[in-house]
């Protein structure tokens, strides 16, 4: 089978797991997770842009990446990060207390802060979903290397989307979302429901 030939097929297989997840499903998945995103990346008091982007190749080292999983679905949210001072600098104005320590050059200070906007950020995405989803599941935070992106087409995916966050005087943050469906998926967020996910995560 020639190369062109693998390519028609492996297109024709991309397009019938795209199928799995309607448009609505999609956009209410992007949605949760750039409201998850304002609500553990964000400083208080600071604003923040943030867009769907494609990516070739990013600049960030590393990643951390969290699994929520159902019957339905399996999904990743991958934080992209390089440990230089401007990004020690912003998620040192997240940790509050700890601020010094993550800023002062501290690797697993810096670590810690990271993991933990990591859980925030999937926690609100996790109590979200459950709106929609029963029997949800999070994983804890892992760290792998950025290149291990190219091989996301190896999870048999249905949705990927890239997003950037400009958050001045922040240096601009990369998060990918990848959904992998194991049925059809199709749920909408509405505006109410978009308004009510601006509350506090609460923790037990």
């Amino acid at each position: 089978m020639s190369a062109h030939d693998m390519d028609e097929l492996q297109a024709v297989a991309q397009s019938i797991a795209d199928e799995r997840i309607s448009a609505s499903a999609r956009d209410g998945f992007d949605t949760l997770l750039q409201q998850a995103l304002r609500g553990s990346l964000v400083p208080s008091g600071a604003e923040a842009v943030i867009t769907a982007v494609e990516v070739d190749d990013l600049a960030e080292k590393k990643m951390v990446v969290l699994t929520i999983s159902s019957y339905l679905f399996r999904l990743m949210v991958m934080f992209h990060f390089t440990p230089d001072a401007a990004t020690k600098g912003h998620f040192a104005r997240l940790a509050g207390d700890g601020a010094a320590e993550v800023g002062a050059g501290g690797e697993q200070a810096f670590m810690d802060a990271l993991a933990e906007c990591g859980n925030l950020c999937c926690g609100i995405f996790n109590r979200e979903l459950g709106r929609f989803f029963p029997h949800l599941g999070m994983s804890t935070p892992n760290v792998i290397d950025t290149q291990c992106l190219h091989y996301l087409h190896k999870l048999r995916h249905a949705h990927v989307r890239h997003f950037a966050i400009d958050i001045d005087p922040s240096p601009r943050l990369h998060v990918s979302l990848c959904v992998s469906a194991y049925d059809r998926l199709d749920f909408a967020v509405s505006a109410e429901e978009q308004a009510d996910t601006t509350g506090e995560l609460e923790l037990f």
